[in-house]
């Protein structure tokens, strides 16, 4: 596992690229570390710890690009954050970008691969308020100050309790529009949550 120092610039910067760069300025600035992994991922770290039933559809061969029966093409960053914990322990505080790939037919909302962008916050006394916080200054640093979210429960196997994050529409401001059925948000924009504690016990971490 590697990370990228503060105010390092690796190579051509694609506007894809700056975009993720500048997103991970925003964090370093907050005070997170930028971590980086591989795409190619064990079946452990993508699902196992954390905290994926073996029954859960993401495991499928219809979701998931599988080279063998251990090995994937990591569905999510979030494997990078398990490497992190096992490696740095607590407390920490992270984010990580980059590609992952699901077995997905092309659409305007899909893509068999996509970009993610994903932090980490493991400390004593971190509550939910912290996280909505964080969001909600990189919402307004990010996308401008008259943005707002909104936080709606939701399930993640990796993350309890768990919220689904939802932004003011893009095109009217909140003010209702066509491209919002008129609900003045846009579609959801991230999941969010509390590490669940089983999660943080398969890094070695006490929940408590």
């Amino acid at each position: 596992i590697t990370f990228r120092k503060e105010g390092e610039k690796l190579g051509h910067r694609s506007p894809l690229k700056k975009t993720l760069e500048d997103l991970e300025d925003l964090f370093v600035e907050m005070g997170f570390t930028v971590y980086e992994g591989p795409e190619i991922e064990t079946v452990e770290n993508n699902f196992d710890l954390l905290n994926a039933p073996m029954n859960h559809p993401s495991r499928e061969l219809s979701d998931t690009f599988y080279i063998d029966e251990k090995t994937v093409l990591r569905t999510q960053t979030s494997p990078v954050q398990i490497r992190a914990m096992k490696e740095h322990g607590a407390p920490i505080r992270m984010v990580c970008s980059g590609r992952v790939f699901r077995s997905d037919e092309v659409d305007a909302t899909h893509s068999p691969m996509f970009h993610q962008l994903e932090g980490l916050v493991v400390d004593e006394k971190v509550t939910m308020a912290n996280l909505f916080e964080t969001l909600n200054i990189f919402i307004k640093e990010f996308f401008g100050e008259d943005m707002k979210c909104r936080f709606r429960p939701h399930y993640f196997p990796f993350t309890e309790p768990s919220a689904e994050v939802d932004v003011t529409c893009l095109a009217c401001h909140g003010k209702g529009c066509p491209a919002c059925g008129g609900t003045g948000w846009s579609m959801e924009l991230l999941g969010c949550g509390m590490v669940h504690p089983n999660v943080l016990r398969n890094c070695g971490i006490d929940p408590e």
